[in-house]
């Protein structure tokens, strides 16, 4: 009889163990989901005035993307080959944008002649920007589909709800799942000159994604880069 209540409780108290670290797991996966979603929204403000874009001497962090072909590209091998002209945009249903790569393309051979190259990075998956119509050795486009790069720049932002809702709707642009909430994040359209050690030399930022920076003042920059 006593064996048998000894085996009792050994039962009871293997089920209680079970319970526990049934509770256990549940609390780590909890604590686990709740820190990827944090992670997932860390370094995107809150409206496009509040953004902090990354500033002349500091070096941008080394960060692998990907071409209109899906291969990875490595950014600082990249920037060691030659000055780059670091241009972030929004998307490629952007007018603004569009207009900015376009004029950008007419000055090419200008900075190619400063011994510059242009790579423009957008939230556009791969298969999008294999629909641009710019083709260059010259002139690399990239995905930022995870706005890696943009919260490394300081520049992702979330979009307001009325806004979000509209270009939820029309636009195809990212989400971001925040703690259950779903939001609309875009980066800041911004161009950086960085040196051959990835380090900016020049920025441009602005919140107001319909004034652009004048390609007479890129040119200038480069160029202000290339008699150091």
């Amino acid at each position: 009889m006593i064996y048998y209540k000894q085996h009792i409780k050994t039962g009871q108290e293997i089920m209680m163990s079970k319970v526990l670290l049934h509770t256990l797991a549940t609390i780590v996966m909890a604590a686990f989901l709740v820190a990827n979603a944090q992670a997932s929204t860390e370094g995107i403000a809150a409206a496009p005035e509040q953004v902090s874009p990354l500033l002349p001497g500091l070096s941008v962090p080394n960060i692998t993307l990907k071409d209109q072909h899906g291969n990875n590209v490595e950014l600082q091998k990249r920037f060691a080959e030659k000055t780059t002209v670091l241009i972030i945009y929004r998307g490629g249903w952007c007018p603004y944008c569009s207009k900015q790569l376009a004029n950008i393309q007419e000055i090419e051979q200008q900075l190619a002649n400063l011994n510059a190259q242009i790579i423009a990075v957008s939230p556009d998956s791969p298969e999008k920007l294999a629909q641009s119509k710019i083709s260059s050795p010259n002139y690399l486009l990239l995905s930022d589909d995870s706005l890696t790069l943009a919260k490394a720049l300081g520049l992702a932002y979330f979009l307001d709800d009325k806004t979000a809702a509209i270009y939820r709707n029309k636009r195809g642009v990212n989400f971001v799942d925040a703690q259950g909430k779903v939001n609309v994040a875009l980066p800041v359209p911004a161009v950086f000159v960085i040196d051959k050690s990835s380090v900016v030399y020049f920025q441009y930022a602005n919140p107001n994604y319909k004034v652009r920076l004048t390609e007479e003042l890129l040119l200038a920059g480069v160029k202000s880069i290339e008699n150091q």
